[in-house]
This record gives C-alpha cells, sequence and structure tokens, in this order.
C-alpha cells in the first residue's frame, strides 16, 4: 500500500517538524543553519508561536508515514496575536533569547530584537488585511502542487471565520517564493517597511483562487 501526502491540522507531536522545516527554509527559502549560531531562535519567532497561540489556524503537509514536511501558520487578527504574543508567548522565551543591549551586530541579535519587538506586526497600511501567514515547504517538496493545497487550506479557514483578507511579509530576495504567491493571487502592498521585505496580500472570498 502507497502512502500519499495530504494536508491535515497540526498535532502537538509534529512540533520538533515544524522547528527543523523553519531553520531549513528561513534564509531567503534556504538553509539558515549557516548564518545563525543559535539558529533556534528562527521558529521561536516565525512557527512556533503560531501552534501555540493559533492552533486552529496551523496546518500541516504530512508526507503520508505521519511526517510533517511542510506547514502554513497564521492567525486572524494580527493585533490580537501581537498582544497575546507579548503576554504570553514571550514571558516563556525570553530567558533564552534575550533582547539585545544596543543596535543588532548579528543576523541573531537582528532576530532577537523582532523576538522582542512583537508590536512591529501591527502596521496601519495592512490593517485591511488582518490575518496574516507564514508558509514553508522541505525543499524536495517543493513546486509538486503542495504548496497550493495548504494555501487553499488556510484561505478556506479564514473564510470560514469571516475574515476578509489576509496579508503576509517576505524576504524580497526570496523570488521564488514571490513567484509563488503571484500565482496564488497575492499583490504587492506599499507599508513603508525596509525595502529587504515585500509585504503582499489578497482576500480570502475568492473560491476559484487558488
Amino acid at each position: 500500500m502507497t502512502s500519499t501526502a495530504a494536508v491535515r491540522p497540526y498535532r502537538p507531536g509534529d512540533a520538533p517538524a515544524l522547528d527543523d522545516i523553519c531553520i531549513r527554509t528561513a534564509h531567503n527559502g534556504q538553509d539558515a543553519r549557516p548564518v545563525y549560531a543559535d539558529p533556534d531562535i528562527l521558529p521561536v519567532i516565525f512557527a512556533a508561536p503560531y501552534a501555540h497561540l493559533d492552533p486552529g489556524l496551523a496546518f500541516v503537509l504530512d508526507d503520508g508515514h505521519g511526517r510533517a514536511v511542510g506547514y502554513i501558520l497564521g492567525t486572524a487578527d494580527t493585533p490580537r496575536f501581537a498582544k497575546e504574543f507579548r503576554t504570553e508567548w514571550l514571558p516563556r522565551v525570553a530567558d533564552r533569547h534575550p533582547a539585545p543591549d544596543g543596535p543588532p551586530g548579528t543576523p541573531d541579535e537582528v532576530m532577537a530584537g523582532l523576538l522582542h519587538n512583537p508590536e512591529r506586526m501591527i502596521v496601519p497600511e495592512l490593517a485591511a488585511y488582518p490575518a496574516h501567514l507564514h508558509i514553508d515547504l522541505l525543499p524536495e517538496w517543493q513546486g509538486r502542487g503542495h504548496g497550493r493545497a495548504l494555501m487553499r487550506t488556510f484561505l478556506r479557514a479564514l473564510r470560514e471565520r469571516g475574515v476578509p483578507a489576509v496579508h503576509l511579509v517576505m524576504a524580497t530576495a526570496n523570488t521564488p517564493a514571490r513567484a509563488f504567491y503571484d500565482r496564488m493571487g497575492f499583490h504587492e502592498i506599499e507599508a513603508g517597511i525596509s525595502g529587504d521585505v515585500t509585504c503582499l496580500g489578497r482576500t480570502t472570498d475568492e473560491p476559484g483562487r487558488p
């Protein structure tokens, strides 16, 4: 019997796999381990808090044998999430990843600065796109339609919650990801953020796209 990959809801046992996927895709879509002294800080910012604070919007690509090889995570309400990140999540992890003393001088310190500033997620220009998401697939699972399936699942979940639109913030240098988002119907949003990142958004009420 052959098992096939499929999207399913996140389970707590998937947590180590989510961390691994995040680290192996966090540097402009590539493996971040050569870039960071402690790459474990990456899922502490971009993966684990979503599974902890908003598990109902966490979905994984199961390889058919129970192992998560991709995920889509997010929140329906970014201001609420930023508040809960500050009050509920940060106290759990702050001691392991202290805030930098001054201006960040290393990639790790840049990430620590992001960790300790969840309010950065609240951008006035993105208010019409209250939800946001993160999606990542291990390289060997990319380009096979699985990202589309994850995105479709997530958008359906947002529609069911009555959420009108969603945004994401991506590294501008990650051109393959940008091509994927363009195919998924996302458009660029001018949000006055650093040129190193690009903000994209789309509505959730277009059942034909993706």
